[in-house]
């Protein structure tokens, strides 16, 4: 049973990210009204925090990282893939889980992914110096679809019901984001079990590296915020959209990066592992967190 949904989600990968990612925003979009967007303009210093740590906090802990260890070339690119690409909408669902300021939240992730299409390739080619192809580029239409089809629209539609039917709101917010985190359940089943996440191929160290640095991003995207001064429903907004990064789009960016042939094969398996481990234990590992936000921000 196992291997043969293991082969239907190879087969439809990007239709479970895709479905994921819809449902999780018309979930969140049928608990915020237009003034939770406006009250983000209005009082835009947290917005402004967010961006701050989300461009430059991630890539000084991977500079950090870098210049204190001895990583291998595809632990390196994996990890400048991770700081390149901007927080995921996962983040929204668990800033969301953790009753954070949901609208930040969202608000960030719009923003960063328009922007990574400027700040990615000046990150990777900061971090990678003049490892960067000359024929890269970002797989920009890829991206500006997924931002509007998969992101505003169903969020849209989300903030449409709660408008016109609030009745339906409730139902349609638990409902969607349960199954879009079945999903994300299904996402990462599938991927461990098509050998994606073969952590003897990987090496122990290697983990423990993906690991700190995860961890040293949920303590720095907590502490900067909270040293500016920030309330505690956008200090957990700024945490999750820095912590959880967009792996699908890292995913992206990494074929782009190794199409050419500039690499070998085995550093562009190790960048690739690095990615998919991060965006599992990414998931594991802010869940303590989201444990805390429901403690301390009571519906």
């Amino acid at each position: 049973m196992l291997d043969s949904f293991v082969r239907f989600y190879l087969e439809n990968e990007y239709s479970f990210a895709a479905t994921q990612l819809a449902l999780a925003m018309l979930g969140m979009g049928a608990t915020l009204r237009v003034a939770d967007f406006v009250r983000v303009v209005r009082f835009p210093f947290s917005f402004f925090t967010g961006m701050g740590v989300q461009i430059v906090g991630v890539f000084l802990v991977v500079l950090l990282l870098m210049n204190v260890l001895d990583l291998a070339t595809g632990l390196v690119i994996g990890l400048a893939l991770c700081a390149a690409v901007p927080g995921g909408t996962t983040s929204n669902i668990f800033t969301h889980l953790a009753r954070g300021n949901t609208a930040l939240s969202v608000t960030l992730t719009t923003v960063c992914s328009i922007a990574c299409l400027v700040t990615a390739p000046v990150i990777l080619g900061l971090l990678l110096v003049s490892d960067l192809p000359d024929d890269f580029s970002m797989p920009a239409a890829t991206i500006a679809t997924d931002i509007v089809v998969n992101l505003l629209v169903p969020l849209a539609l989300g903030m449409l019901i709660l408008k016109h039917l609030p009745k339906v709101a409730g139902p349609v917010s638990v409902w969607s984001i349960r199954v879009s985190l079945l999903i994300i359940v299904g996402i990462v089943v599938g991927a461990a079990g098509a050998g994606r996440l073969d952590l003897a191929a990987f090496g122990m160290g290697n983990f423990a590296i993906i690991v700190a640095f995860i961890m040293g991003l949920l303590v720095m995207s907590t502490l900067v915020p909270i040293l500016c001064k920030r309330e505690g429903k956008d200090v957990m907004a700024i945490t999750m959209e820095v912590t959880v990064r967009n792996i699908n789009l890292g995913l992206l960016i990494h074929v782009a990066l190794f199409a050419g042939g500039n690499y070998p094969e085995q550093v562009a398996n190790q960048a690739l592992l690095a990615m998919l481990l991060y965006g599992a234990l990414q998931m594991l590992l802010c869940i303590p967190v989201i444990i805390v936000g429901r403690f301390c921000f009571k519906a």
